[in-house]
């Protein structure tokens, strides 16, 4: 981050955070149980050092919410019931809200089947995918989740966006005391977000983030967020968010990337996601011990191959070191962003 960028930042306790866009979403009416799950992933995201899916996505859903797209009130319900396998309508209610008891109840069939899978329908954005792969992992068991999202990236020689970027996360229980592992990571170079907080930040975006309008290869983030993001590792990735939106979109009869409204406030509705927990109880003959124990030595085992000069780090550690650090210091907001939260009319306590 630039020393300008660092200069700007503003640090608020989590809970007051989180209590903050508690209120604000209770605001537009809704309830305080649903506002405070909701608030509490949402801050979890700047929490563990990921700002472009943190509480800078609160002014999108509070205007969502006012004009309808978004119900303060919605009727989430299961509508279907197979074995291990439900199928939850959100009904385009809160989105993380939604995708927190959608994982939820993938994780309580677990404990009946060994395995337990939601698909989730008409949602709104989740947010961050960590935040439902950490719940799952941290119930011991091993969480998989995914969700088809509006088109922001380029495939296939397109020179346009055609396809959405349809992030996977992939959370491993660990022993007790240690931290779950959480994979979380969108299908392009770089999420959308990441280049929007690049830009605030004044940082230097890589070459093949992304293309410019005409679809031209660019390193400039305001001409990538104009244009659209490069899926990573090429056909790999692009292939990869293809698969993921015919297991969302498609097996719920739910609308393509291509069919999702995209509003001016950038908060998607009617997106498909699929929540998958594995009980490890369930295939480990010596329990969940035996796990952990493998777990650990193999990471243990990478600690000491990997080089001196770029110490391994387990997918989120970063964001654990980030997560002690902030809890201890604060939350850090960007100036910028507190100054959207503010003119959205929400109270910050600084």
């Amino acid at each position: 981050m630039s020393a300008q960028a660092q200069s700007s930042l503003f640090r608020i306790p989590y809970d007051m955070l989180c209590a903050d866009v508690q209120s604000a979403l209770e605001s537009q009416g809704v309830n305080k149980t649903i506002a405070q799950v909701e608030a509490q992933i949402m801050a979890e995201a700047d929490l563990h050092g990921v700002p472009s899916h943190g509480v800078r996505m609160l002014p999108p859903m509070l205007r969502a919410l006012a004009e309808g797209r978004a119900k303060a009130n919605a009727n989430i319900l299961i509508t279907r019931e197979f074995g291990a396998i439900c199928v939850l309508d959100g009904d385009n209610g809160p989105g993380r809200y939604v995708a927190a008891i959608a994982m939820q109840a993938a994780v309580d069939r677990s404990k009946q089947f060994g395995v337990g899978v939601c698909l989730a329908k008409n949602t709104t954005h989740w947010g961050r995918a960590h935040a439902y792969a950490l719940r799952a992992a941290q119930a011991n068991c091993i969480g998989l989740c995914t969700t088809n999202a509006m088109q922001t990236m380029t495939a296939w020689g397109a020179t346009t966006k055609i396809i959405g970027n349809n992030p996977l996360a992939i959370g491993i229980p660990r022993a007790a005391g240690e931290n779950p592992m959480v994979l979380d990571m969108a299908m392009s170079q770089a999420a959308v977000g990441k280049v929007a907080t690049w830009l605030r930040e004044g940082k230097q975006i890589p070459e093949g983030w992304g293309v410019d309008a005409q679809g031209k290869p660019t390193n400039d983030a305001k001409a990538i967020l104009s244009g659209a993001v490069s899926p990573m590792a090429g056909h790999k990735g692009a292939g990869l968010a293809l698969m993921l939106e015919f297991m969302t979109a498609a097996l719920g009869g739910g609308l393509f990337c291509r069919d999702l409204a995209i509003p001016s406030g950038g908060l998607e509705t009617d997106t498909s996601k699929l929540f998958i927990a594995l009980n490890i109880e369930a295939f480990s003959e010596n329990g969940i011990a035996a796990f952990h124990a493998q777990v650990e030595d193999y990471l243990n085992y990478l600690r000491a191959e990997a080089s001196t000069s770029e110490p391994f780090l387990y997918p989120g550690e970063r964001g654990w070191q980030d997560c002690a650090d902030n809890l201890r210091d604060g939350v850090p907001l960007h100036a910028e962003i507190v100054a959207q939260l503010l003119a959205a009319g929400v109270t910050l306590t600084c």
